[in-house]
């Protein structure tokens, strides 16, 4: 027997197996062009299977937090794939139970905590629509518009894009306009937004409702921050009306954002059940959805079971994980490295006038794009060009937001501050080469 299965690394094989035996639905979601296939990663940079070096600024879609292959994470977790891989949550292990122990010491003091492990965060999105609806006895949830909260039937009813949102979805949702300070609906400011939601409250839902849920910085939607006071005073407005604050950390949690660990805590919020994903596994599978106490026990009734969210061996790589952002400090470089980042970006805004804002806290920025600062105008032509062309400065980021007008920068947290001036440099170039 091989001690291998062969693989064929040639990009035209690769591509040709894929556009074969992919499904039309998973061939769709592909960033550039032209294929791209990646063979190896280390920490913030990545290598095609031509030998290319890149630095990634996304992350893989933000689930590397700590690194890529990071030695901590990849040996904790193949010392539990050795003794044993996979443990149904019918049985008992250590290794879910500690980690859900120290998960639940992030949470805000003064409550107790419970986890649920999922599969994903998509799931685990699921799941806190479950548990809110359960707990409140309410049907009516809320969301904000240009907020992604996963492609599942129920996440992506959630979900205020059209193009991530499919035929037959589960009703009962009411969005609000979100608090975009470039370009919201109300322009920039917090107590209109806060004034929407009591008006849709009103207007849009039986007037009780089971929730709402709140990205504390929108991903997909192009990097949209919360600004001060609008999750307070949302969990405020949405809690009179007999419904719970879901916080959606899936991409702004575990540090990234730089001056917390959770995106919530800029607020100053308490939230009623608190989502995550992505980053928590560093690229292992795995999600959760931490609640208080008595929210989570109202699931004690009736079946629920999610097969792998427990695995062990994610687990393992779960806490490596927390130990490595606690060791080396990986929030304070987050916040220390995306500041000097953003200056930089900012500095790129005065030079090319097809940049309409610049904008994100720590490492969860952004560049928008605008075809005339007055109008602002979206200009997903110019994003497209110059996103296919840092590929070829060696960078790696995503096109983001409702018009497809947003660079999206969310790389491994150990992004360091050599790689600064590298990769603002290239992101110069390829404005230059596209808007010459």
């Amino acid at each position: 027997m091989k001690d291998a299965l062969d693989i064929d690394w040639t990009v035209e094989e690769t591509a040709r197996r894929r556009n074969t035996y992919y499904a039309a639905s998973q061939r769709k979601f592909v960033p550039f062009k032209d294929p791209l296939v990646f063979r190896k990663g280390s920490m913030q940079y990545l290598w095609d299977a031509e030998g290319k070096k890149y630095t990634d600024l996304l992350g893989m879609n933000v689930c590397i937090s700590v690194g890529h292959s990071h030695p901590t994470v990849v040996n904790a977790a193949m010392a539990q794939a050795q003794e044993l891989t996979h443990c149904t949550t019918m049985f008992y292990h250590p290794v879910p139970a500690h980690f859900a122990e120290e998960l639940a010491a992030t949470m805000p003091q003064g409550e107790e905590w419970v986890v649920h492990f999922t599969n994903s965060g998509s799931e685990a999105i699921d799941l806190a629509m479950v548990m809110a609806r359960t707990y409140t006895g309410n049907l009516d949830l809320l969301a904000l518009r240009t907020a992604y909260h996963g492609p599942t039937s129920a996440a992506q009813s959630l979900t205020g894009i059209a193009g991530f949102r499919h035929p037959g979805m589960p009703g009962n949702v009411a969005f609000v306009a979100e608090p975009n300070q470039y370009r919201g609906i109300f322009g920039p400011g917090t107590e209109p937004y806060l004034d929407e939601i009591e008006r849709t409250i009103a207007s849009a839902t039986t007037g009780r409702v089971a929730g709402i849920f709140v990205e504390s910085v929108q991903g997909y939607g192009g990097i949209v921050e919360m600004p001060r006071g609008y999750m307070s005073g949302a969990a405020e407005r949405v809690r009179a009306a007999g419904g719970l604050y879901i916080a959606d950390e899936v991409q702004s949690g575990f540090g990234r954002t730089g001056d917390n660990m959770w995106g919530f805590e800029a607020d100053g919020v308490v939230p009623d059940i608190v989502v995550m994903a992505k980053g928590i596994g560093n690229g292992f599978p795995l999600g959760a959805v931490v609640a208080k106490k008595a929210i989570g026990d109202v699931m004690a009734e009736k079946f629920m079971f999610h097969t792998y969210g427990a695995n062990p061996t994610s687990c393992a790589a779960g806490r490596a994980v927390l130990q490595v952002i606690r060791e080396e400090k990986t929030q304070e470089n987050a916040r220390q490295v995306g500041g000097a980042l953003l200056a930089r970006l900012k500095d790129l805004q005065q030079k090319h006038a097809s940049i309409g804002d610049v904008r994100g806290r720590g490492l969860m920025l952004a560049i928008e794009m605008v075809k005339d600062r007055r109008t602002r105008e979206p200009d997903a032509g110019v994003t497209a060009a110059v996103f296919e062309n840092c590929r070829a400065q060696g960078l790696i980021l995503s096109k983001s937001g409702p018009h497809r007008s947003v660079l999206r920068m969310v790389p491994p947290m150990c992004l360091s501050m050599a790689d600064v001036e590298v990769v603002a440099e290239g992101i110069d170039r390829a404005f230059t080469e596209v808007t010459a």
